[in-house]
């Protein structure tokens, strides 16, 4: 149940109330099966068990969790090129002629349409959930455009979801080099053992990546002499969670450590009870944590409009 990454975005009050018609809204966009010339489908998908009865989101408290499934056709492009230079091959063979542009473009579209229903399909799962006391989507991905495909689903459901990406009033690569450089941090956060640092000079600038390092040493210090800039630096917050955190404000290697775990106690046998028990230890450690990147960094809640 716990999130591995965190991509997040922010909504205003407004629109967490209109929030409370998901359940509804989702119910007319579950995921179903491509169809047989179908390359892809997205849609809803229950957050526990498979079954068609199962509810399409999980609330605990203020919190909301929601599952976007898909399914893809694998089709490789190179299957595809094969057999059209074989049936184009053919022809030349046969009819002693070239075959056109326009004609090729046909036997192509031919070709999908022929090998489409034989193709495999490759499910995927994508875990978020809305916050709706304090504004925050958290979608399970380091994936800009993961998120924003996902969050168009959410917007389709409702109609209308303005959730907008984050926009920090604190510098977030100054601000890290600055804990990195100076050892500013703040209270419960330390250093854990792995950065990127650049050059921000050139697109091109040198780029230094560090993993399992003392990031204390002298070595890493003076990279940052040389005028090199934190783009994602690992941290742990108050011994409970460490991660990667990005210049883009993607919160990466998402880990909660043991005393965290300890508190989920044994795994429970009715996995609706898990989840339950997971989500909401989740969701606690997170509101925690996303509150003091809303104080670190000053990422406002949008007002309403």
């Amino acid at each position: 149940m716990f999130f591995r990454n965190l991509t997040l975005f922010r909504f205003s009050p407004a629109v967490a109330d209109d929030l409370g018609r998901l359940d509804e809204a989702l119910t007319e966009h579950r995921l179903r099966p491509c169809g047989p010339l179908e390359m892809f489908t997205k849609g809803f998908v229950p957050p526990v068990g498979r079954g068609e009865g199962e509810p399409l989101t999980h609330a605990v408290k203020h919190c909301t969790l929601l599952t976007v499934g898909g399914e893809d056709k694998l089709l490789p492009a190179a299957v595809v090129n094969d057999e059209l230079h074989r049936k184009v091959q053919k022809i030349a063979e046969e009819e002693g002629r070239k075959v056109g542009g326009r004609e090729r473009k046909r036997i192509k579209e031919d070709l999908l349409t022929e090998l489409l229903p034989r193709a495999f399909v490759r499910n995927s799962r994508m875990s978020l959930y809305v916050d709706r006391k304090h504004g925050w989507l958290v979608l399970d991905t380091s994936s800009r455009k993961s998120a924003e495909n996902a969050l168009t689903q959410v917007r389709e459901a409702l109609g209308s979801f303005p959730a907008v990406p984050l926009a920090p009033e604190e510098g977030p690569r100054v601000l890290m080099t600055d804990w990195l450089a100076n050892g500013n941090l703040p209270a419960g956060l330390a250093l854990g053992d792995e950065c990127e640092l650049r050059d921000p000079a050139t697109a091109t600038g040198a780029i230094a990546r560090c993993r399992r390092q003392d990031l204390d040493a002298e070595e890493v210090k003076e990279h940052l002499r040389n005028g090199k800039q934190v783009f994602m630096l690992g941290l742990t917050f108050d011994e409970r969670i460490s991660f990667v955190l990005g210049e883009d404000l993607i919160v990466r290697k998402l880990k909660f450590l043991d005393v965290v775990m300890d508190e989920l106690g044994d795994s429970q046998s009715d996995p609706h009870a898990e989840l339950d028990a997971g989500f909401a230890l989740l969701t606690l450690e997170l509101e925690r944590l996303l509150g003091k990147l809303e104080e670190w960094f000053g990422l406002p809640r949008p007002a309403d409009g």
